[in-house]
């Protein structure tokens, strides 16, 4: 079997798994506080710079060149997979109970059957039971729940409900036009993003989650509007087409290695047969 088809093949996966992040992007184009996801393909002057600097061999010698030819033999694959988590756009809803984080980098603490998790999907709701909690049904964190043990609660007499740029909530007092402090969000900043692992509902796993201090003055808390996903859908749909025509290529170089070159070999061996 030529060496080209596999290499073929493989460049088709990866493509592949390309375009899977590329429809997860788009499936989640208007979904609040979502980031979008990209990969990295490993072309051939990547692949050969790697190769020619991991050399275990002399340069410019027979077994160098021996080992470069077999380097540069090596199919394009997925070398990296990044989350891209840059700001999207603030856009006001008018819904006590929508929040948005105006800075990069910052997140909402929620508590999960498998520990707390972090996210930047604001849009929360009061159960039954008062609490606050996200569209899954997660509890939303307060700033001492490590020592409290609590959550953040309203009760049926909280008719306006007001957070500050810090995450401060206060409520009305009983029969009372006057403001009273009542929770405050946990908004936590982690030191490396790049260490934050998507978990699904829109959750971002954080190894040593326990340990995160809460910002007392964050600045970014805003209420009544939430973060748009920051996924742009018409790079994403070029990047689709793009990504449908390298399909279409390696399928080409696939036929071509089997058919074509095979039928040509096969004619030859039998004309000097």
């Amino acid at each position: 079997m030529q060496t080209g088809y596999y290499s073929a093949a493989a460049g088709m996966v990866a493509q592949f798994n390309r375009l899977d992040t590329i429809a997860n992007n788009l499936a989640n184009v208007n979904t609040a506080g979502f980031k979008e996801d990209n990969t990295v393909i490993g072309d051939f002057m990547r692949v050969f710079k790697e190769a020619r600097d991991e050399l275990p061999n002399a340069n410019h010698t027979k077994e160098g060149a021996q080992f470069l030819n077999r380097a540069m033999t090596k199919a394009p694959q997925v070398v990296e997979a990044y989350t891209d988590h840059s700001l999207g756009t603030m856009q006001s809803t008018s819904n006590t109970m929508d929040f948005a984080l105006s800075k990069e980098g910052l997140y909402f603490a929620v508590q999960t059957p498998n520990g707390v998790r972090l996210t930047r999907d604001g849009s929360f709701t009061v159960n039954d039971e008062g609490k606050l909690i996200t569209k899954q049904g997660y509890e939303v964190l307060p700033e001492n729940y490590e020592s409290a043990q609590s959550s953040i609660s309203f009760n049926a007499v909280d008719s306006v409900i007001t957070v500050d740029k810090n995450g401060q909530i206060m409520t009305n007092l009983p029969n009372s036009v006057k403001m009273g402090v009542s929770a405050k969000f946990f908004i936590a900043q982690p030191d490396n993003i790049n260490l934050l692992v998507k978990e699904g509902d829109n959750l971002f796993k954080y190894e040593g989650a326990e340990s995160l201090k809460n910002m007392e003055d964050s600045g970014a808390v805003r209420q009544g509007y939430l973060e748009k996903s920051n996924v742009n859908a018409v790079k994403m749909m070029t990047q689709m087409i793009e990504t449908n025509r390298l399909v279409g290529m390696y399928q080409k170089v696939m036929n071509s290695q089997m058919d074509d070159m095979n039928n040509d070999a096969i004619n030859k061996l039998a004309k000097k047969a």
